[in-house]
């Protein structure tokens, strides 16, 4: 399973591809829809996103935006055997959505159906054959992306799955049989005020990961999230970069807002882990940007390093935000060091969003 796309359902598709194309870098791939649905696709590097807006009541976008504020509504999931993979899913009791349908052009042929898993989250499986469009089933635009030579993000790292609590070891499980995730990672996170936790899942064949968090207290912010999103829901997207202080640099210029780490965080890295593989221009730059960084503990003495920032909700609800991450020397994991800070910031940040609502 790799990730093909990402469905962002909102109530104005032009307003979010602009933000995207403005705060983001993101290229246009294709405009266009149905009569009941507006459709914008987007794209950086390997990272194409579809977003979509209703046109008419009837639209399924309108019936999520009844639900849920605007958020991400569908993780496509590209299989070599949809068939096979239909299958899986299905003796696991996943709901179809929409069933198999196909289409073939001389330049390639597509597959694909849409499921629910038992999360309640939406998953497009899709078998692509040579050259094929994004979403064969509506009517699009599709416009020539330009070669960049370094674009501002590769590739979605992982993509991270908020349940209630008690539904993560269901969950996880549902995701091990259904789709073919394997369990790695696990993080139990407290503070004095919340807690979480957490089961990393990576599928075996692909690497894709797709980390599934519960709330351990009534305070914590993966509740917060629920009662906002007003159920289970995916929480943030990572995306891959390779230059991370520079994509913060041009983020920043362009108004994105991230999330505030505290200056002591920084004095306390340094003497936590004062080796760090970071020039001394690069330790000033992440601590003027609240830039994380973190080793990995089973390689002290390696260049293996990871680097992430997050940024505050992009929509008006303390929802959905993105997270940009830099891995060096391929360093696996999500930042184990950081969790503790990130937890305790991202706590802070909703909160004064809350409170300002």
């Amino acid at each position: 399973m790799n990730i093909d796309c990402v469905h962002f359902y909102v109530e104005d598709a032009v307003a979010v591809r602009q933000w995207f194309e403005r705060s983001l870098s993101f290229q246009v791939r294709a405009r266009g829809g149905d009569r009941d649905t507006q459709i914008e696709i987007i794209q950086s590097g390997a990272i194409v996103l579809v977003i979509a807006a209703p046109r008419t009541p009837q639209s399924p976008v309108a019936a999520f935006l009844h639900q849920h504020p605007p958020g991400v509504a569908d993780v496509t999931f590209a299989t070599s055997d949809l068939d096979r993979a239909l299958m899986q899913a299905r003796s696991q009791g996943a709901q179809i959505v929409a069933p198999v349908n196909q289409q073939e052009w001389q330049q390639g042929r597509v597959k694909w159906c849409k499921i629910k898993s038992i999360a309640g989250i939406n998953h497009t499986l899709v078998e692509r054959h040579g050259l094929t469009p994004v979403l064969p089933q509506y009517d699009l635009n599709y416009y020539p992306v330009l070669p960049e030579n370094s674009p501002l993000f590769a590739e979605i790292d992982h993509i991270v799955l908020n349940v209630a609590a008690g539904e993560l070891q269901t969950t996880a499980t549902w995701y091990e049989k259904a789709l073919g995730f394997e369990r790695q990672q696990w993080f139990d996170i407290h503070t004095p005020r919340s807690g979480l936790l957490s089961q990393v899942l990576v599928h075996p064949e692909t690497g894709t990961r797709f980390p599934v968090n519960e709330p351990t207290s009534p305070t914590s912010q993966i509740q917060e999230f629920l009662n906002a999103h007003r159920g289970a829901g995916i929480q943030h997207i990572a995306l891959k970069t390779p230059h991370i202080i520079h994509a913060v640099q041009q983020l920043q210029q362009a108004g994105v807002p991230f999330l505030n780490v505290p200056d002591c965080y920084y004095e306390q890295l340094k003497t936590r882990s004062p080796d760090l593989p970071l020039t001394a221009s690069e330790w000033d730059a992440i601590a003027h940007l609240k830039i994380l960084a973190d080793r990995q503990p089973q390689s002290p003495q390696s260049s293996q390093l990871l680097l992430q920032i997050f940024t505050q909700p992009i929509f008006e609800q303390p929802t959905f935000f993105f997270e940009l991450i830099e891995r060096r020397d391929r360093a696996e994991g999500f930042g184990e060091g950081n969790f503790q800070a990130l937890f305790e910031a991202i706590e802070r940040q909703n909160q004064l969003t809350i409170n300002n609502n």
